[in-house]
């Protein structure tokens, strides 16, 4: 039986965060309706590129989950919508603070029918704070919170990160964790809890050494000369003769050593004490003077914590993850299909079965009777 079989999720959110978060949910079981507008439903639906009349993003966030149309505005939404709430276990909202409270869909309100209901808050900047109302992407995230100022270019420039960190680390992923701590304290106190997710809160761990670098000794790290953004030869990309690059990440003496020996890096250069910058100059000429397939294959089967940076077709291609299983489900949508998205659930609990996203509405008139629309 999935872990959560017996949980009814109410899923206020668009986009990415909130959709993120319940399909989890789904994957492990969970009920999940999706609450949309009318006509529009969540926009992630009119993106690009379409599989049938929705988004391939929208198909890949939502599949396995329920579609319920209504108006949040419109005269009796909260009644239409009170058997559901008070049946519920989890609601989960990314509205910015206060318009749940101004839909008339506050925590306290819909505590005082369904105590044991556990509300979830996913937001930017958190429901209180000078920047609460700050209007906020992925990029502002990692942006204010000093992670993207440790990554540069070679010009010295910011790069723009390729994973939307802030959506899914510093939202999705706290909010399933703290999902699932509420329901575990419910079953012991039998009430529910709301639960504040702040985005940008959750992305401040993620920089764990440089926080401890900077409190612990006052010397905060900077581009290009930390342990993991450029301040060793031992945590570097280097282009080789094709073009391509190996990502070398020979941190530990044993891996260095191997590293060392296999490219031809001369002893003095090897040495702990070495000049960082002439031991750099002098890897990525050996680097360069080979393609990538022959570095692949000079550390293939050898300790070096090397890698050739792949594309992600590659990535997806790759037969480590065919054999983990990662991309044996199957998402349909109409007599199109593509492989569903590999939720980081364990395995025991990931159901086996294909899947699908719901139709705008689909089962509105299953959740909401005639009478009670």
């Amino acid at each position: 039986m999935a872990p959560l079989s017996d949980i009814f999720v109410l899923d206020f959110s668009t986009l990415l965060p909130g959709p993120f978060a319940s399909l989890m949910l789904a994957e492990a079981g969970a009920t999940v309706v999706k609450i949309e507008r009318p006509g529009r439903g969540d926009e992630m639906r009119t993106y690009v590129p379409k599989l049938g009349p929705d988004s391939t993003n929208f198909h890949l966030l939502n599949a396995g989950k329920q579609s319920l149309a209504i108006d949040l505005k419109s005269p009796g939404a909260f009644e239409r919508l009170r058997p559901l709430i008070e049946r519920a276990d989890v609601i989960v909202e990314q509205f910015r603070p206060g318009v749940m409270e101004r839909l008339g869909l506050g925590f306290e309100r819909l505590r005082a029918i369904n105590p044991r209901l556990i509300y979830c808050s996913i937001s930017g900047w958190g429901q209180n704070g000078p920047k609460a109302d700050v209007a906020a992407h992925d990029l502002n995230f990692m942006a204010e919170t000093g992670l993207l100022g440790l990554s540069r270019g070679g010009d010295g420039a910011p790069v723009l990160p390729p994973v939307l960190a802030g959506d899914l680390a510093g939202g999705a992923l706290p909010a399933v964790v703290n999902i699932l701590l509420a329901l575990r304290q419910r079953d012991r106190s039998g009430e529910g809890a709301y639960l504040d997710i702040s985005m940008g809160d959750n992305l401040l761990p993620l920089a764990y050494w440089g926080l401890g670098e900077g409190f612990g000794t006052g010397r905060w790290p900077a581009a290009g000369a930390g342990l993991v953004t450029g301040g060793t030869p031992r945590y570097e990309i280097y282009r080789t003769a094709d073009g391509r690059y190996l990502a070398a990440a020979p941190l530990e003496d044993k891996f260095w050593d191997n590293f060392c020996t296999l490219i031809g890096l001369p002893e003095p250069l090897r040495d702990p004490k070495a000049d960082v910058a002439a031991v750099k100059a002098a890897i990525t000429g050996l680097i360069a003077l080979r393609t990538a397939e022959t570095w692949r294959s000079v550390f293939q089967g050898q300790d070096v914590c090397c890698s050739i940076v792949a594309t992600l077709e590659e990535a997806a291609a790759d037969p480590h993850f065919a054999a983990r299983g990662l991309f044996s489900r199957t998402l349909r949508a109409g007599d199109r299909s593509i492989p569903a998205l590999p939720v980081p659930i364990a395995g025991c609990f990931r159901p086996r079965t294909d899947t699908s996203a719901p139709l705008l509405g689909a089962d509105t008139d299953t959740l909401l009777p005639k009478k009670s629309r």
